[in-house]
């Protein structure tokens, strides 16, 4: 499949539709698995709540990068980074999928907090951008929420929503981004071992369910698994953690259009209680 017919398809396919379906890695349940959960939470989890954001608790980043189903043009590359601060955790970030004539651009600033012990909320703006050679570029706003309910230590449950309202490209705003609503809900079995599940419903698109789970083999070793309904994928990956660094090979499968790698490289710094023990 040449570059001609994916910039060829897409510039149809785009300007063909009303509702933009979201672009989202291939692995994208793998990548924020744990969200809900209080004991798997890591920089990434809050790309599928926000809320998340509020469990991090200390410095952390990641990077990930997936080749879609082995073609060059449908990579996708993300960037991420939490802040925790006293008035609540901040998180910046930025994905890219495509290449030179054709490509869409995403760059969040997100912002989550704790009300007590029992909820967390969060809040994410986001600036998308299209790219296609030769037709131009279009850009809009967007913004995403979320919370998240820890019903006992172990049991979490929460709601995402992304673009509700707005969102629109071009001057005349006859394209835009497609809405997105989930429920997902997280079990805490052990601190080894945690299950997931979303149920989420895009704009013009069937009810997807994403469910996996996470098992750490050793203080070093982890494992992930899952599936995701509406397009058959099955995506699975070990994480290898090496004091503040863990890096991630996943692997999604699409029974007709195959195998997706990919990589991911996470940064945890010291939590703020462990700096508060350490300053005592």
């Amino acid at each position: 499949m040449g570059r001609g017919f994916i910039l060829a398809f897409s510039t149809i396919f785009f300007t063909a539709i009303q509702a933009q379906v979201l672009r989202r890695p291939v692995a994208a349940a793998y990548t924020g698995l744990g969200a809900y959960s209080l004991n798997h939470t890591d920089a990434f989890s809050f790309s599928a709540n926000q809320a998340a954001l509020a469990q991090v608790n200390g410095l952390a980043a990641g990077l990930y990068g997936e080749r879609r189903f082995m073609l060059d043009e449908l990579s996708n590359y993300s960037a991420i980074a939490a802040v925790p601060l006293k008035a609540g955790n901040f998180g910046l970030k930025a994905n890219y999928a495509g290449f030179t004539d054709f490509n869409e651009t995403q760059i969040g600033l997100a912002y989550g907090r704790k009300l007590g012990k029992k909820v967390d909320i969060g809040l994410q703006f986001n600036y998308n951008a299209i790219l296609i050679n030769n037709y131009g570029s279009s850009s809009a706003i967007s913004f995403e929420l979320g919370a998240i309910l820890h019903l006992t230590e172990k049991l979490h449950a929460g709601l995402h929503i992304s673009n509700p309202v707005g969102g629109k490209f071009g001057k005349d705003e006859h394209e835009k981004l497609s809405s997105l609503y989930t429920v997902g809900m997280g079990y805490d079995a052990s601190d080894k071992f945690l299950i997931s599940t979303e149920i989420q419903k895009e704009e013009d698109q069937p009810v997807n369910v994403n469910a996996g789970f996470q098992y750490k083999i050793a203080s070093q070793l982890l494992v992930r698994a899952g599936i995701s309904s509406a397009t058959s994928t099955i995506w699975a990956g070990v994480g290898l953690s090496l004091k503040s660094l863990r890096l991630d090979i996943v692997t999604g499968f699409h029974p007709q259009l195959g195998v997706t790698p990919g990589i991911m490289l996470l940064f945890t710094g010291k939590s703020k209680n462990l700096q508060a023990k350490q300053q005592r």
